[in-house]
């Protein structure tokens, strides 16, 4: 972790995931790069609308507010130059967004900033960065459209869902059920019932949420996090055996048995969840934000 970060849940945000940069793309992809650039300069006075992780980086902020010490940190990444990059950083003036951190690549991929900033999570909606963030060992996702407008947000917690395996987990169980079918996969878990599961790609994300959640007063943090899986008993007890093993602490549970997991969401009222299997976020996407997490055995059979 760089000097100045210690101790912070260090966020990535790309500047198309933070900001609706849909038209000024349209300008890049039907124009070339030199259209793209000017566009850019001549409305950087003109402030972009929020994107889709707009309001979670927002809310992620805010906490610092609570806190005597900020103890969240968003880094901005983009593949602009920081000559086009200004309209950004103007907008992220206009909503008053504590970020003043960023790396502005020039149109190559920004992802290699990633660990020089120590980050605990990537947020973009490129898959490509994305898949290079996870191997290189970050927790990252890629953000989908909503496909619904999501409701105000009261003043209540930051709620994050997680899935379980391939996400917090390895996808050692997954590969059993993929390979074997579900009887060897449920055979497989109970048998392994008291021995941990390897961690996935957001373990080390959900360790530094659980920190910083323990930096409030146990009956009212303003983060809420919960497991939202397809598993069921009794392959359950593996996951509740294993995150105590690793002293993290989940606030809700839902051991779903393979229902479709978007209205669970809804009533949950997530403010983003992450998983790794395609179908399950198209579900999820009708109803929250929703980040694609490219890892494991579900994602190379699916491509």
């Amino acid at each position: 972790m760089p000097k100045g970060l210690e101790n912070k849940l260090v966020v990535a945000i790309s500047s198309r995931a933070l900001f609706d940069l849909d038209e000024s793309h349209r300008v890049y992809e039907s124009e070339g790069l030199g259209a793209y650039q000017k566009y850019q300069i001549d409305h950087e006075d003109e402030v972009l609308a929020p994107g889709e992780a707009f309001g979670i980086v927002e809310r992620l902020l805010k906490l610092n507010d609570f806190l005597d010490d900020a103890k969240v940190e968003v880094i901005l990444l983009s593949r602009n130059s920081a000559d086009t990059g200004l309209r950004v950083f103007n907008s992220i003036k206009h909503y008053g967004l504590n970020i003043s951190r960023a790396a502005f690549s020039g149109g190559e991929s920004p992802y290699r900033y990633v660990s020089a900033f120590g980050c605990h999570l990537f947020l973009s909606t490129d898959a490509e960065d994305v898949r290079r963030a996870l191997d290189s060992g970050v927790a990252a996702a890629t953000l989908l459209p909503r496909s619904k407008k999501a409701p105000a947000q009261s003043n209540r917690e930051l709620r994050f869902a997680f899935d379980g395996d391939a996400v917090i987990f390895s996808d050692e169980a997954e590969q059993v059920f993929k390979r074997d079918g579900l009887d060897a996969f449920t055979a497989s878990e109970v048998a392994a019932a008291n021995t941990p599961l390897s961690g996935g790609p957001f373990k080390a994300f959900l360790a530094a949420l659980n920190t910083l959640q323990s930096e409030f007063p146990d009956n009212a943090p303003p983060i809420r996090i919960a497991l939202v899986t397809a598993r069921s008993a009794p392959a359950h007890e593996r996951v509740i055996r294993t995150l105590r093993e690793w002293n993290i602490r989940i606030d809700e549970s839902l051991f779903l048995g393979g229902l479709e997991k978007g209205e669970f969401l809804a009533a949950y009222g997530a403010d983003v969840f992450f998983d790794d299997q395609p179908a399950h976020c198209e579900s999820a996407k009708e109803h929250v934000s929703t980040g694609h997490v490219p890892h494991g055995i579900a994602n190379i059979i699916d491509n």
